[in-house]
């Protein structure tokens, strides 16, 4: 990069810096400031997932299991009640400054976008790591295996009289032989749990692949040419749609039957199926794009929106 495109970004980046703190000055609401109103919550709480249902106005309810609680709604700073939300704030704030992080890479590679990178790897492992031990170590394993331990040590609420369920023995003994690839000698050991995993995967997404990927397409090529609708009248629209999707998957089918040369009415049926995969690959390759500039969209409307507040939703 020469020096008049760094002199030129460099500008601009001290420009929008200017204009975020003219902003904080002389804006009544602020930059990124947030505010919630408190609401009391009557209601009963859902033993599956310890969430207040709120109780309904004359609805019958036992008032020995009634509980009382406050949610804080988003609202305006002007509104009746509204109280300035710390957390709240300091989420927006750290959020807008890690999407402007990672916005900076657009300039070039930079500290500020490898720490932001950083931060989310880590945080990303970190959760997984988290999950993983309560869902599988802990639910799979420990409550399983060990009731009563689990029952003391992590999940309280399992029944007293739950037994242990010895048939998960084999699957952590798997799980433990994938340890073996770090010991030169037992190598040969951790491959086992690999291969029953892609065995039984295999196994069990083969007829699930084999119904969506094949039979189903199939099934929705086999159409009906002449359409009549319920009056029995012909309906050219459906008919006219069945036929190119008929002559597109011949055509397509063609492109790649290799058997016969690409001659004539083949070949011409053959050049009208590489149409058809361009004009597929093409929807595809747009339909992707257009999802990519919606995470756009949503970032930059979180930024205009939520914590510039240039843009009212």
């Amino acid at each position: 990069m020469n020096h008049r495109e760094t002199a030129i970004w460099t500008f601009l980046f001290l420009a929008g810096g200017l204009a975020l703190v003219v902003r904080a000055v002389y804006s009544e609401a602020g930059v990124g400031q947030k505010y919630v109103v408190p609401v009391e919550v009557v209601g009963q709480i859902n033993p599956g997932t310890q969430d207040i249902i709120p109780v309904e106005a004359g609805e019958a309810v036992d008032s020995g299991n009634m509980v009382k609680s406050v949610r804080y709604d988003k609202a305006a700073k002007d509104q009746i009640n509204a109280v300035w939300s710390p957390s709240r704030t300091i989420g927006v704030w750290t959020a807008a400054l890690l999407t402007l992080c990672i916005f900076s890479y657009l300039y070039r590679d930079n500290l500020f976008y490898k720490l932001a990178e950083s931060i989310i790897v880590g945080v990303s492992a970190g959760y997984w790591i988290v999950l993983n031990f309560w869902e599988v170590l802990v639910a799979k394993v420990l409550v399983k295996l060990a009731p009563d331990v689990a029952s003391y040590a992590f999940v309280p609420d399992i029944p007293a009289n739950t037994l242990p369920d010895y048939g998960y023995v084999i699957p952590v003994i798997l799980g433990g032989l994938v340890f073996c690839r770090w010991i030169p000698k037992l190598t040969w050991l951790g491959r086992w749990p690999l291969a029953f995993v892609v065995g039984t995967t295999a196994g069990l997404k083969l007829l699930l692949f084999l119904n969506a990927d094949f039979v189903q397409q199939v099934r929705s090529t086999i159409l009906p040419l002449i359409v009549f609708s319920e009056q029995g009248a012909f309906d050219w629209k459906q008919s006219v749609q069945n036929a190119v999707i008929v002559v597109s998957v011949v055509a397509s089918l063609c492109y790649f039957y290799f058997s016969v040369e690409h001659k004539g009415l083949f070949g011409r049926l053959s050049r009208f199926g590489i149409w058809v995969l361009m004009i597929s690959f093409g929807a595809s390759f747009a339909l992707t794009v257009m999802g990519r500039i919606t995470l756009l969209t949503m970032r930059l409307q979180f930024l205009f929106d939520d914590w510039l507040g240039f843009v009212k939703m």
